[in-house]
């Protein structure tokens, strides 16, 4: 018999819609359930995508649903929480969205639920670690967004400057899904070769790439001062997500993923490549950092862990 494929999507904002509207093209879905604080919202955003279904790629069932719906479902995926405002760093929403993700992850859990989380509540690595530390589940089955739209971000920008399909494009963004991110360059490869030796023979100046980086890690202030926020990349990326666990691919993706020593970090989530299948994070990929990209990343875990320290683990040690 094969077992219903069954997502549930906590939080019905930009975020979480957009990936919901794209889960319309994605198969292996059988049935997606929405979950808001605001119930009549996610009524209404069952009946509108429900009645876009008879032109979709995806059969799927899709309900508004309760907690307690959770129990069977093969993924949870959690955006909710506070929106990114004009100006605001993601580590500024910390207080207020530890306290959002915190009551959505002891709901999800009481209901029985024991497949993988998905989590891109913004700061999405320190609400990754807030579901695994209330969860209390396994690392494997915690997956947070982390660096995935960034990671697309920096794959798009650089095929319009190559002038190379971002499919052949292997480069990854790495750290905290924010300001100290960092791009790993020499472990960069277009297709097969060094990025840095084509850039070379190409006679490219290096200092293209720090405007590259630049850009990638200033995209969400740019969008979010033009229209207020972003929400379709990030759609498109929990998507792709999802998709690999759903289809059991065995993809490297940049996702947030828990440090136990893989980069001489631990009791963190951040953002790495990792082995993505049905079981959530099968490896965390180890690459060979230099010297200063270590220090960038270890600059990256120094800010999490402040926050982690400062402002999360008082809040989970108060409530209990």
């Amino acid at each position: 018999m094969v077992q219903k494929r069954k997502v549930v999507l906590v939080g019905t904002g930009f975020v979480g819609m957009s990936m919901a509207y794209s889960l319309l093209s994605q198969t292996g879905i059988d049935e997606l359930v929405l979950i808001d604080i605001d119930h009549e919202k996610a009524v209404g955003e069952a009946m509108d995508l429900s009645h876009g279904l008879p032109y979709a790629r995806n059969k799927m069932r899709i309900t508004a649903g309760e907690y307690a719906d959770c129990k069977d479902a093969q993924i949870v995926v959690v955006t909710a929480g506070a929106a990114q405002k004009p100006g605001q760093t993601r580590l500024e929403l910390t207080q207020i969205n530890t306290k959002i993700v915190k009551g959505v992850t002891e709901q999800i859990t009481a209901s029985g639920f024991s497949g993988i989380y998905v989590v891109a509540s913004n700061p999405v690595d320190l609400m990754t670690y807030v579901v695994k530390a209330v969860s209390k589940a396994d690392a494997s089955k915690v997956i947070g967004s982390g660096t995935i739209l960034d990671t697309a971000r920096l794959r798009y920008l650089m095929s319009e400057y190559l002038n190379i399909s971002s499919a052949n494009i292997h480069a990854y963004i790495m750290g905290e899904h924010g300001d100290s991110s960092f791009v790993p360059w020499t472990n960069c490869y277009i297709g097969c070769k060094s990025l840095l030796e084509l850039l070379d023979e190409r006679h490219k100046d290096l200092s293209d790439l720090h405007d590259i980086y630049t850009q990638v890690q200033q995209a969400a202030y740019e969008i979010i001062s033009r229209k207020k926020a972003t929400y379709y990349g990030i759609g498109l990326s929990l998507n792709r997500l999802l998709a690999a666990i759903l289809h059991d691919e065995h993809s490297i993706l940049t996702v947030s993923a828990y440090q136990q020593g893989e980069y001489h970090q631990e009791n963190l989530y951040i953002g790495v490549p990792a082995i993505i299948s049905s079981k959530g994070i099968e490896e965390i990929i180890r690459l060979p950092l230099t010297d200063v990209d270590q220090a960038k990343f270890d600059v990256s875990c120094k800010t999490l862990k402040e926050a982690i320290e400062q402002t999360i683990d008082p809040i989970l040690k108060k409530a209990a």
